[in-house]
């Protein structure tokens, strides 16, 4: 081979190599060496990041949640048994995402953003990511406007601002799904959107709940995300962040945003359940030592917005349940300190009748009257005074002593007041009429109102009003006062009313 034909090859060989494109955007992978209970450990991904996205050949995703020197641990979020050792596992450099924007509004999705509610895909939606950091206090505003539940004994004594994050607290059966259904069927004609998240659920109770608001013309501004107590535990886990995601998009477009978190007992129970498979050691009742930051990571980022930056919130309802009323356990106690107050619901209470079953001696709001209208605020100021005077008298009572008059007269109004308080589930109630019930109630006017008739006598009572003085409720509505004037109507429309009533 003489000397033209090396030069000739070796131009040739040149030229191959340098035709040879590198794909400099190709993600650096790995391997699994075990996969097991939906948990993976990877070798030789050593670029990923905490919280990032891994492909795992192609028919599965994890999400990364521990790194080491030599491996790095995921947890499967799809079909575990998809995942085996010996798969090539990609880095997709970003995090879990889901569609957000207004074409969610009315569906059920699971918390991947999958519709599964039989109502076909949905096109269209842009994506977040469902992690992201809560609002600087600079970008934060006042909480001052209410948020009314239309339930009377929450909206006068537990008041809730946009922006606020209040927790629902209490045994199995309590009512705490029931007061956060009906604080979203109150919502409707008050441009805010909802947001209902179920974790950890029984399908079949998921079911009603969508059944009930659509009966009640709720779900036109509500999002269903779902992981049903049949979903993995990676589904369960994720599936809270997911509906803040789809909470904040709306919020960061100036829209006010209800969101349910029900419930945060069983989300944790899925965290733990995934730090065990991940070798984690754990802490007081098993938990792991991060299961404060989880929580707080997620109920940070409900708030309310400065003007400045677009004026819109997140309200947050999150749920807990505890055992024999037990609110000293580990998940409730770090739940409590990281929300402004909690709505505490007692079986005993439930059992004897008095439902919503608020304790109001533990239940509590840190934004308090700041979020109430003024109307309300003239109302509601003695409630609780009153109520807790009537809990202790009616202890005394009970040993039959022989009672004075002044004793006597308050364990009488203490009963007409927890009467008024008292409301059956899906009745909400407008504000102007909670601040007339209330005022029927504190300025001691059903005094001639067997108790027994008290819920009946308030409920014509109020057809009444709409009916013959239209405009006080007006005016009450309009401006969220009540006025000299107006009280002085309400007290002769009683007269009036009661009149008719007992004649009856």
């Amino acid at each position: 081979m003489n000397k033209e034909e090396i030069t000739r090859i070796e131009e040739r060989l040149r030229g191959k190599i340098n035709s040879v494109s590198l794909d400099r955007s190709a993600m650096p992978a790995g391997r699994v060496k075990f996969s097991g209970d939906g948990v993976v450990k990877i070798d030789g991904l050593r670029n990923a990041k905490y919280g990032e996205l891994l492909d795992i050949g192609g028919v599965t995703d994890a999400i990364v949640l521990g790194l080491y020197e030599n491996e790095v641990d995921a947890i499967v979020l799809g079909e575990e048994d998809k995942a085996s050792a010996g798969m090539i596992v990609k880095a997709t450099g970003r995090i879990v995402e889901v569609p957000v924007g207004k074409k969610l509004l009315g569906r059920v999705i699971n918390p991947l953003g999958v519709p599964i509610d039989g109502l076909g895909v949905i096109k269209g939606a842009s994506r977040r990511p469902i992690e992201a950091p809560a609002p600087e206090i600079s970008e934060r505003g006042r909480v001052d406007t209410p948020l009314q539940t239309g339930i009377l004994a929450i909206d006068s004594m537990v008041p809730i601002g946009r922006g606020q994050r209040e927790l629902i607290i209490g045994d199995r059966q309590t009512g705490k799904t029931s007061i956060a259904v009906d604080t979203v069927i109150n919502q409707k004609g008050k441009d805010v959107v909802c947001v209902y998240v179920a974790i950890g659920q029984k399908a079949s109770n998921v079911a009603a709940i969508l059944h009930t608001l659509n009966e009640h013309d709720a779900m036109s501004y509500t999002v269903i995300v779902c992981s049903t107590a049949k979903d993995s535990a990676p589904l369960q886990y994720i599936a809270p962040f997911s509906g803040c995601a789809i909470a904040e998009e709306f919020m960061h477009k100036g829209k006010d945003v209800l969101i349910i978190y029900d419930d945060l007992s069983k989300h944790a129970v899925a965290y733990r359940a995934m730090s065990l498979l991940l070798k984690r050691p754990p802490g007081r009742e098993a938990y792991p030592g991060d299961i404060f930051y989880l929580h707080s990571r997620l109920l940070e980022r409900a708030a309310k917005l400065s003007d400045e930056n677009g004026g819109g919130s997140i309200t947050a309802l999150p749920i807990v349940e505890t055992m024999a009323g037990d609110i000293s356990a580990y998940v409730p106690t770090n739940i409590i300190s990281i929300t402004d107050g909690q709505i505490y619901l007692e079986s005993e209470l439930f059992n004897s009748g008095i439902r919503p079953a608020v304790n109001v001696g533990l239940s509590v709001s840190r934004v308090g009257s700041a979020a109430q209208l003024a109307g309300m605020k003239k109302v509601s100021g003695k409630l609780r005074l009153d109520l807790s005077q009537y809990r202790e008298l009616a202890v005394f009572a009970q040993f039959g002593s022989e009672l004075d008059p002044l004793t006597a007269a308050k364990l009488e109004q203490g009963k007409r007041i927890i009467e008024t308080l008292k409301q059956e589930e899906r009745a909400t109630l407008d504000v102007e009429h909670e601040i007339v019930l209330l005022y029927l109630a504190v300025k001691e006017l059903l005094k001639k109102v067997p108790v027994k008739d008290i819920a009946d006598f308030n409920k014509e009572f109020l057809k009444y009003l709409d009916a013959h003085y239209p405009d006080v409720v007006q005016s009450v509505k309009a401006s969220g006062d009540l006025n000299m004037e107006a009280g002085i109507t309400i007290e002769d429309a009683v007269n009036e009313f009661g009149a008719v009533y007992f004649k009856e």
